[in-house]
């Protein structure tokens, strides 16, 4: 039968302590707190003198370890001098690995609290250093860009093609069911105004215009920052991890023209397209609202939609989409780029990315409006 762990400290005069472990000191028993001990110690300025001894331990594992480590770390760190009596070889042992290298500055968390203007201090210079690292990967990203259009970039062409396969035609689904969606709630939102007056058809104008102007091309960014900025995140964040960002530095390829611009160029060449698409779909779902509950003919409905519609709507909504497209393959690509070396990482950056892009996505739109407003587009 296994004896209960405890622990007998006793002062042996002129500074000397000694502490004898009794019992089965494995993980499966109820070990006391060691802590107490230790302040007991502590507690005797004039102690320079710690016999550690384990002859009537009965059982022993890693916690066993972890206790005489504590009373060795606390010796160590105060120039107390240590013995050992009837201390298991193994556990020596192990205690002499975990002390042969020192403990990293900095790596122990304290808890420390910070004050509030050092706090806000803080926040501000990571806000800036953030920034300045987004404003880099531009200029590095325009750089790339203008070597493509020379005619010097180096990418591979097949993963060029492939990338526009992913964020094109294998993005047309969800693109879909969201624009068909969105019309349609748009109509129903428009039907409960605009029915007690008897204007139900001006519904076609509402869902054209706020689909064309403005929800089209904002909610296909917004699902490609989910999708896409997602997976060049996460797909570029497990290269770093792997190292073969690094692979592609030594060989001397730019990791920005291999890896960044094939991404950047395909989601500036489809995400325009894409929103033509959703425009399509987003009218279709209006014209299925009104055509099913508000009594409207399909040939009244397109009608009136062609008239409220003009090119400039169109073309407000694709100016925005190229911006989107921009911006998302920046945020996935530079949450990947500067991803860590660890799986956690990967994850980090991935959440990073799309929050990023969302947010980018958002205010762009925002300023566009504005612009457009000042310039009457």
């Amino acid at each position: 039968m296994a004896t209960a762990a405890h622990i007998h400290i006793e002062s042996t005069g002129s500074g000397s302590y000694q502490v004898a472990w009794f019992g089965d000191w494995t993980k499966q028993s109820s070990a006391p707190d060691t802590n107490q001990y230790l302040d007991q110690i502590a507690g005797d300025e004039s102690c320079d003198l710690i016999v550690l001894d384990g002859q009537a331990v009965t059982d022993w594992d890693i916690l066993f370890v972890s206790v005489l480590y504590k009373f060795t770390e606390y010796a160590l760190r105060n120039n107390i001098t240590l013995e050992y009596q009837g201390i298991p070889e193994g556990a020596q042992r192990l205690l002499k690995l975990a002390t042969a290298v020192p403990e990293r500055k900095g790596a122990r968390k304290t808890d420390e609290k910070k004050r509030l203007f050092r706090r806000v201090g803080e926040k501000v210079l990571e806000v800036g250093d953030e920034a300045n690292k987004m404003v880099h990967f531009l200029g590095q990203s325009v750089n790339s860009l203008r070597r493509f259009v020379r005619g010097e970039a180096q990418f591979r062409d097949i993963e060029f093609a492939v990338v526009i396969q992913q964020v094109g035609a294998e993005a047309l689904p969800i693109v879909s069911l969201i624009s068909v969606l969105v019309g349609m709630i748009l109509a129903y939102v428009g039907a409960l105004q605009l029915e007690p007056f008897g204007a139900e058809i001006y519904v076609a104008d509402l869902v054209g215009l706020g689909v064309t102007r403005e929800m089209g091309a904002m909610m296909t960014a917004v699902i490609m920052a989910g999708r896409s900025g997602a997976a060049f995140a996460s797909q570029l964040g497990t290269m770093q991890v792997n190292e073969e960002i690094d692979a592609l530095k030594t060989m001397g390829f730019s990791p920005i023209d291999f890896l960044v611009l094939p991404r950047m160029v395909a989601l500036i060449m489809m995400l325009p397209l894409l929103c033509l698409y959703a425009d399509f779909m987003g009218v279709l779902g209006g014209a299925l609202v009104g055509v099913m509950t508000l009594d409207i003919s399909l040939f009244e409905y397109y009608t009136q939609a062609r008239s409220a519609i003009g090119f400039g709507d169109i073309l407000a909504g694709l100016i925005k989409s190229i911006v989107f497209g921009v911006l998302v393959a920046l945020a996935g690509c530079m949450r990947g780029i500067q991803c860590g070396r660890s799986a956690s990482a990967v994850g980090d950056a991935t959440t990073s990315a799309v929050v990023t892009g969302i947010v980018l996505i958002v205010v762009s739109d925002a300023m566009l409006t504005i612009i457009y407003d000042v310039v009457g587009l």
